[in-house]
């Protein structure tokens, strides 16, 4: 049996009912049965094929119980950790190497979610997905018929909502007038960046560093279309039956080399294209900064070439 270990909130320890507001009170006052806040961290963004590599479970209660200590898990996915999910969560394939896997503590799990609803940020699109789909691989299941599923990301969205309109109020305490109207909204974007600038003195006033701040959102993709993703930093089909495959892979099988040339020939983006172009020519793009390359080397476009490769037959 696994070892649960205790986490704890952003203040160093778990806080009580009290300490969480009067209405969290009557909240927990209104529940007929216990609900289970979670979160995971995986080798990746994908729910179906992605795996959980840390897990942590806070059972809150109808009150006199209130909440219960948190247990978390750290786990042995049983496959290779990308670099670019250890850059983000911290956790590396040496820190799980000794790890417990998910077959390992499923019961436990299940125990700790039995007969609750549950809860969390993101948890509908993503967690709950994931924490199934790892629940199948293992045998096992999590009948969510009569389960209610609290999103505080949704209530977050709806609350605060995320258009030009809003970013004027915010930034500028002014409402936007005839939105969606092109020159209205060309008019908003610039004193709402300028309202930025003035909310955030650390923020840049270098263009590039604007820009590789604003492509940030982008930089987990190897192209423009979102048809590749990166993963230790070489793409991986994003898209169709090789979704989750590596490219370099699928240009080393003579099978799928047939449909990467089907690809050449679709109405895919040129960028996405060129990508696989280079694959089937034994040039299989790698995540880098060209400029950081020497002359010669470096590559238009997401990513850098990989010299030196052999196209297959």
């Amino acid at each position: 049996m696994s070892q649960a270990n205790n986490s704890h909130t952003i203040n160093g320890a778990f806080p009580s009912p009290e300490e969480l507001g009067h209405r969290f009170q009557n909240f927990l006052h209104s529940l007929a049965r216990p609900v289970v806040f979670f979160d995971t961290e995986t080798t990746g963004t994908d729910p179906a094929i992605d795996r959980i590599i840390e897990i942590s479970l806070l059972r809150a209660s109808p009150l006199p119980i209130g909440i219960e200590p948190p247990r978390t898990w750290r786990l042995n996915p049983g496959i290779r950790i990308p670099a670019e999910a250890s850059q983000i969560h911290g956790i590396r394939n040496e820190d799980v190497a000794n790890a417990p896997t998910f077959a390992d503590v499923a019961a436990e799990i299940l125990q700790v979610v039995d007969g609750a609803d549950l809860a969390g940020f993101n948890v509908g699109r993503f967690d709950v997905r994931v924490l199934q789909t790892e629940l199948m691989r293992v045998g096992k299941s999590l009948d969510l018929s009569s389960v209610r599923i609290v999103d505080a990301q949704v209530i977050y969205h709806q609350r605060e909502p995320r258009n030009l309109g809003a970013a004027v109020k915010f930034y500028c305490g002014k409402e936007l007038l005839d939105a969606h109207g092109a020159c209205a909204d060309t008019l908003a974007s610039l004193i709402v960046f300028a309202g930025q600038l003035e909310r955030y003195p650390d923020l840049t006033v270098d263009i590039q560093e604007l820009h590789t701040l604003s492509s940030a959102y982008n930089s987990g993709f190897a192209d423009g279309g979102r048809r590749f993703v990166w993963r230790d930093n070489e793409p991986v089909f994003n898209f169709g039956k090789l979704r989750g495959k590596s490219l370099r892979w699928a240009a080393n099988d003579p099978n799928e080399r047939a449909y990467l040339r089907w690809i050449l020939q679709g109405t895919f983006e040129d960028e996405m294209k060129a990508i696989v172009k280079d694959a089937l020519e034994g040039r299989i793009r790698t995540r880098g900064l060209a400029e950081e390359l020497p002359e010669g080397t470096r590559h238009e476009g997401a990513g850098v070439k990989t010299p030196g490769l052999k196209a297959p037959a």
